[in-house]
């Protein structure tokens, strides 16, 4: 029984950090390069799936990673993604790509 604990803590870790795909069929296709200045008036919001695939849009983006405070997060960099920080009530207090 012990033998199958370490990884499925490892597989609940891994879906912590899963990322918000952009929905289906939307009217621009993202660049895939991130350019997070696009998406500034955000900041102060709170987090929505509207608001996130706004974010995805306006910044050309394909995935975006929502990070609460005290989220864990993988350090590898991806240019393709936007990290939106939330403050502990929900509002978002930073946009970054990675």
């Amino acid at each position: 029984m012990s033998r199958f604990v370490l990884p499925i803590l490892v597989l609940l870790s891994m879906a912590a950090c899963a990322t918000t795909p952009p929905p289906p069929g939307s009217a621009t296709v993202p660049s895939g390069q991130c350019n997070a200045e696009g998406a500034r008036w955000a900041i102060g919001r709170g987090i929505d799936d509207d608001t996130t695939n706004r974010i995805l849009r306006d910044t050309g983006s394909r995935d975006a990673r929502v990070l609460k405070p005290g989220s864990a997060a993988t350090m590898d960099y991806r240019a393709d993604r936007i990290n939106i920080d939330l403050n502990d009530r929900g509002a978002i207090t930073g946009l970054r790509c990675g």
